[in-house]
């Protein structure tokens, strides 16, 4: 591929929230790790109103949630209880079985907030799809941040542009926020085999070319390439080494053998699966494939 590939996004709904979801799609199935990216829409919740994402599982892969507005109060079956402010990373591998509840803390819903952000899930390496699962929280202040010239990065996880996140990333990753002031200009190197840029907000041109926002670009690979703003501009870069091999999405699970996928739907469907500590509700399992 020889020019960027442009991916519009499809609009999703989970549990009342309004989402955007250029990741996986007919076009491109992941880019480096990342293999499903989802930008939850800025949305206003009225007092008495928030999210509340039930017990769920996850198999093969790790979730990165990362705010712009909002808290969100992570509990899963590791035992872990952590609100999440916004410029904090959640971070959660998932190995051969856990399962999380994501919703919005009591004291924000009952005052009334906005919400916005990010969740992504990077597949993890053949190698460490199976054993034990992991949750860290990492506050904002722990981020590394390189701002020059009206140009500002934070690296939420991996490296890049001579910054390294204390993420525990399983693969090379490349995961960072931008924020371009009017008539700035980067340049993206070539330090990852595969990237993608997801445009949230701005007018900005990719060598010349101008991006709509809320459009996500794969970029060529070896190839470098200008970023310039027309206007202050909010994107995210992502990407990293190619996967292993191909892999399988099946609801909540991802693996590189249909087997697995095979055997975690039968334990969820079954209770044969950890349990979130205090919680009872759960997603069932959708019928079909």
């Amino acid at each position: 591929m020889n020019t960027p590939l442009v991916i519009r996004p499809r609009a999703e709904d989970v549990e009342g929230q309004p989402i955007l979801r250029p990741l996986p799609s007919a076009k491109c199935r992941n880019v480096g790790p990342f293999v499903f990216f989802d930008h939850m829409l800025e949305t206003r919740y009225p007092a008495g109103k928030g999210m509340n994402i039930r017990q769920h599982p996850h198999i093969g892969l790790s979730t990165l949630t990362y705010l712009f507005e909002g808290q969100i109060q992570h509990k899963d079956s590791l035992g872990s209880d952590q609100v999440v402010n916004a410029g904090d990373v959640s971070w959660m591998t998932a190995g051969s079985a856990i399962a999380h509840v994501e919703r919005t803390p009591e004291p924000l819903k009952d005052s009334g907030f906005t919400m916005h952000g990010l969740q992504i899930w990077l597949a993890s390496p053949k190698d460490r799809e199976h054993g034990p699962g992991h949750y860290s929280h990492h506050p904002a202040a722990t981020l590394p941040v390189s701002d020059n010239l009206g140009v500002k990065i934070r690296m939420i996880a991996g490296s890049g542009f001579c910054l390294e996140s204390p993420v525990p990333v399983l693969s090379p990753t490349l995961y960072a926020e931008l924020n371009l002031q009017a008539a700035t200009t980067l340049l993206i190197p070539i330090e990852h085999e595969e990237r993608a840029l997801y445009v949230l907000s701005g007018e900005v041109q990719l060598d010349g070319e101008p991006l709509e926002p809320h459009s996500l670009v794969v970029l060529p690979a070896g190839a470098e390439m200008t970023l310039f703003a027309e206007s202050d501009c909010h994107a995210m870069l992502f990407g990293g080494a190619p996967l292993d091999e191909p892999r399988r999405i099946n609801w909540n699970f991802v693996a590189s053998d249909p087997a697995l996928i095979d055997e975690a739907r039968r334990r969820w469907a079954a209770g044969d699966w950890p349990t979130v500590p205090g919680e009872s509700e759960r997603i069932e399992l959708p019928s079909g494939r």
